[in-house]
Order: structure tokens, then C-alpha cells, then sequence
């Protein structure tokens, strides 16, 4: 199945994943300037008529920069809706959605027709993430366009499948855009989704350590810092097992190897949640590819020449 349009002409293939509280209009526009879609949550939005100016931002500074560079168009950009019943601004916000047209829109938590049937009738593209096979089926069975493959060791909330064996089921039976998240921060780590079955990489952790990231200098050095061994894997903080680094949980008083356990009915992402993510980092374990913070262009301009550069090393073996 070809690649929906607004996909199908991405410079690099790659989507920048929504950062809870991090990603914010700065970071979107960046990413989407240096060529690959940019996204952040709509509940980053704070209050709830901050994403009606956030929208505008976006589309402005984009549609601006596109009349500037009509050979390099930027990538679009995506809005991630947490669809659980939790989430009391939805409706609201989908309405700002649909008010500015937003070109894609990424479905958390939950797979609903009205939703898909909404960003349709705008014109619009759906990418529902999902942690299994079963998952996968019932978003595409209510109307998503296509799939985010949260596999083991992605950040935030993830999954515990490896990417051979999550990307390998669906693609047996789904054709359709196909996006694997989960320690992917190098253009070779790229190169290695899509010769796996993806179309895309699912980039997240590595855009923390950017200077248009809205989280703490503490923590974008911690992501620097860290590496995969201090990722710990836990259900605590929100009642949906996700990735965090240890150091953030040590300071909060916890101890990460002793972590108790919580369940979806915890799930909130009011103020009590938002407070909770501000103070334990999310992250995956990828981050042993992040060695500085530095500009989101920059981080992107990196992935490309690595990703290159991995094409030319398979190309090389080939001969």
C-alpha cells in the first residue's frame, strides 16, 4: 500500500514522538524545518486555550518558512491525543484540531472510531501507537491509517515486545504505514527499522537533549549522562508500565530497584500527573547514542549523515 501523501514526501523517515510536557511549538517547528515530522501532546497545552495559539504558531511559522523554501518544504506536523477516558479536554481539543487542519494525528490509549472518523473528515492522517499485535488489529479495524510500534526500551510509556517480533506480526497481515519506536537514536538505528518492515523511526529520547525542548537543564544533561542501564521499567508513576531514568526517581526518595507496583486505574493525566512527570524523567534506552545537547536541527543533521553513512556501509557489503 503506498504511503498516504502527506507521509510520502518526508526528506528523512523519521517522526519525532511527543514528549509529555517537553515537546512544545519551539521543538514541533524545528523538526519539522530540518525534515522530519514534528509532534507534541495536545494536553501540553496548559491552560486548554493555549493550544489555539500553539496551533497558529505552528501553521504560520511553517506555512512561512514553506513560501521561503519551496524546493525544501518542511515536513508536517502531527498533535498526539490521549483518546482515554481520563482525558476530559479531548473533544475541545480535537475541535482546535480540526479547526487548523492538523495534517496528522497521532492516537494514545485507547482506539476510537468517532476520532478516526473526525481527522478524516478533514482530511487528515491517523498513526495509533500501539505495545501488541492484538492492539494493532483493533486500531486498524476502527479506522486508523496507520501504526506507531512501541516495542521494548522505548521511552515513556512502552511495551515489552521486541521490534523483530512486534514489526514481523503486523506486517503478516497489515500493508499500511508503519512507524517502530524503541531505542532508536542513531540514523543507523534507522536504517535497521525500516529493513526490519518499518516505514518509519519513532524518535523521541534524543530530542530531549535539544535546546528547543522544554524540560530542565538537569534533566537534558541526565539523558547525556545516562545509558541504558539506568533505565528502569515501571508501573508506579502513572498506572501504565513506561521507561524513566533512575537517577530522577533516587532524587524523588525512591528506590528504583524497589519500585511498588501501580495499575490502569491509577491513569490520570490531570495536574496531579503532570506534576509527576515533572519530577521522574521519562526516557528509553537508546540514550548511549546521546553524547551533548545541542540544537534539534543539529540532532536531525546527525541522523541523516549517520543514516547515510549506514546505507553506504550495507551498500559496500553488497558488492
Amino acid at each position: 500500500m503506498p504511503l498516504p501523501p502527506v507521509l510520502a514526501r518526508l526528506p528523512l523517515p523519521i517522526i519525532g514522538s511527543p514528549l509529555f510536557i517537553i515537546s512544545n511549538p519551539k521543538l514541533v517547528i524545528a523538526q519539522c524545518q530540518a525534515g522530519v515530522v514534528g509532534s507534541m501532546p495536545a494536553l501540553n497545552a496548559r491552560p486548554a486555550s493555549q493550544l489555539d495559539e500553539w496551533l497558529a504558531e505552528i501553521t504560520e511559522t511553517l506555512a512561512a518558512y514553506d513560501a521561503a523554501h519551496p524546493d525544501a518544504p518542511s515536513a508536517p506536523f502531527a498533535i498526539n491525543q490521549i483518546v482515554h477516558r481520563s482525558n476530559d479536554r479531548l473533544e475541545q481539543d480535537m475541535a482546535l484540531c480540526a479547526k487548523y487542519k492538523v495534517p496528522i494525528i497521532i492516537t494514545s490509549l485507547g482506539a476510537r472510531t468517532d476520532v478516526n472518523d473526525a481527522v478524516h473528515g478533514w482530511g487528515g492522517v491517523v498513526m495509533h501507537d500501539i505495545i501488541n499485535n492484538a492492539f494493532a488489529r483493533k486500531a486498524i479495524e476502527k479506522g486508523a491509517d496507520g501504526l506507531i510500534a512501541v516495542a521494548a526500551g522505548a521511552g515513556g510509556h512502552a511495551g515489552t515486545k521486541s521490534p523483530f517480533a512486534l514489526i514481523q506480526e503486523i506486517r503478516q497481515w497489515f500493508d499500511g504505514p508503519l512507524a517502530l519506536s524503541g531505542s532508536i537514536a542513531s540514523g543507523g538505528a534507522v536504517l535497521a527499522a525500516q529493513a526490519m518492515g518499518a516505514d518509519f523511526a519513532y524518535i523521541g529520547s534524543a530530542f530531549i537533549a535539544t535546546d528547543e525542548a522544554r524540560a530542565s537543564e538537569a534533566y537534558k544533561q541526565c539523558v547525556v549522562d545516562s545509558n541504558s542501564d539506568d533505565i528502569v521499567y515501571s508501573s508506579l508513576f502513572t498506572g501504565v508500565h513506561g521507561n524513566y531514568l533512575k537517577p530522577s526517581i533516587r532524587a524523588a526518595g525512591l528506590d528504583p530497584d524497589q519500585l511498588p507496583e501501580s495499575d490502569p486505574s491509577a491513569m490520570n493525566f490531570g495536574g496531579d500527573a503532570k506534576k509527576a512527570w515533572k519530577d521522574i524523567w521519562g526516557c528509553g534506552q537508546g540514550i548511549g547514542a546521546i553524547d551533548a545537547v545541542v540544537p534539534a536541527a543539529e540532532r536531525v543533521a546527525r541522523l541523516r549523515r549517520e543514516y547515510e553513512a549506514a546505507r553506504a556501509r550495507l551498500c559496500g557489503l553488497g558488492r
